[in-house]
């Protein structure tokens, strides 16, 4: 991009950033839009907008209008998300849907596990170009299941719900009430952990362990798989735990896991086992408090999941994208900056579902 634009890398580095910022945005309007409209018309909206700025990118002259055009893929993108965690809401119990929302998070880990392979071949082949179309195709068939699949889930709209007064106070609603905010909490530390992988991930797999960039994607993949692993455990043994205690194990086991991984980095172990299995370990317990706290935070607003679920995904994501920078801001050449955030994230996590989260709810 920086050849084809004439740039630096750090004005091609915003299309990143200025997708994140969109993405987060998007959410905090997309969820109210779906308390008020209904879950599947703002959707099918969502994904059609993402699919127009997917060949927006695709045909960008220039790096501004690829800036442009990522913001508002971001926007598009924003419905899958927030929805369909409020449509999970709609559809489903309590414990069921921590269930499902295990088995969705099991299958959307295989995405940082196979897109970086499909990405790169299609970098090699086609060209940067191709992977926009590819996410234009991908866009387009998700529509296609949407309009054909999905009926509408939401059975009790909020005519006021986009209405200033009613979207601040209902915000204010949610960060005031201790289930929201305890779960919040909990699920912004974790996914704060599993930034300072991504971010972090790069510089200490290949710059400081000197494994090969072709071989970083499977390193990632073994990560990724972790991930996934628990989820499908998650979604098979949560209901048996109890949402709440399967939360504390997770974040119990997560921060002896991570804790221990930090220990090894500061001890100066500096191998490739040694950074893995701790942050694979941390993904497995990872994926028994995200789909179970996400549960826990939206499911006691029935009448406000599209917001709750918005809110929820803003400040997720926002926290982790603040942890992800630190970790790359404060990088310095050893993997104790990667790993005593994992660990510091994990700890936290569990000191909030100790203190804000009564663990019989």
């Amino acid at each position: 991009m920086t050849r084809e634009f004439g740039v630096d890398v750090s004005l091609v580095q915003l299309t990143l950033s200025v997708f994140t910022f969109g993405f987060a945005a998007g959410m905090l309007v997309l969820g109210p839009m779906s308390d008020r409209f209904g879950r599947r018309p703002v959707l099918i909206g969502g994904v059609a907008i993402y699919v127009l700025a997917s060949l927006g990118c695709l045909l960008a002259p220039s790096v501004e209008a690829l800036i442009g055009a990522r913001f508002v893929q971001a926007l598009g993108a924003a419905a899958g998300p927030v929805i369909g965690r409020a449509i999970v809401r709609d559809v489903y119990t309590r414990v069921e849907a921590a269930r499902m929302l295990s088995y969705m998070a099991s299958a959307m880990a295989l995405a940082p596990a196979v897109a970086p392979l499909i990405g790169g071949w299609l970098h090699e082949t086609f060209g940067w170009q191709a992977n926009f179309a590819a996410l234009a195709l991908f866009g387009a068939l998700i529509l296609l299941g949407t309009l054909g699949l999905l009926r509408e889930t939401n059975d009790s709209r909020d005519p006021r719900a986009l209405k200033a007064r009613r979207l601040v106070g209902t915000y204010r609603m949610l960060l005031t009430d201790r289930r929201f905010v305890g779960h919040t909490v909990v699920l912004t530390a974790m996914f704060g952990g599993l930034f300072s992988f991504i971010s972090g991930s790069s510089f200490v797999v290949i710059d400081v362990l000197g494994v090969a960039p072709g071989q970083f994607g499977l390193a990632f993949a073994c990560v990724a798989g972790s991930y996934a692993a628990g989820a499908y455990m998650s979604g098979r043994v949560g209901h048996r735990l109890g949402l709440e205690r399967a939360i504390l194990l997770g974040a119990l086991a997560g921060a002896l896991i991570a804790g221990g991984g930090a220990g090894l980095a500061w001890a100066g172990i500096e191998t490739v086992p040694a950074v893995i299995a701790p942050v694979a370990g941390f993904f497995f317990c990872c994926a028994f408090v995200l789909p179970n706290g996400t549960a826990g935070a939206i499911n006691p607003f029935p009448h406000n999941a599209g917001s709750a679920s918005a809110l929820l995904g803003f400040l997720q994501m926002g926290g982790g994208a603040l942890v992800g920078y630190g970790v790359g801001a404060l990088h310095d050449g050893t993997t104790r900056v990667m790993l005593t955030s994992i660990a510091l994230c994990a700890i936290t996590a569990l000191i909030a579902h100790l203190t804000l989260v009564r663990p019989d709810e």
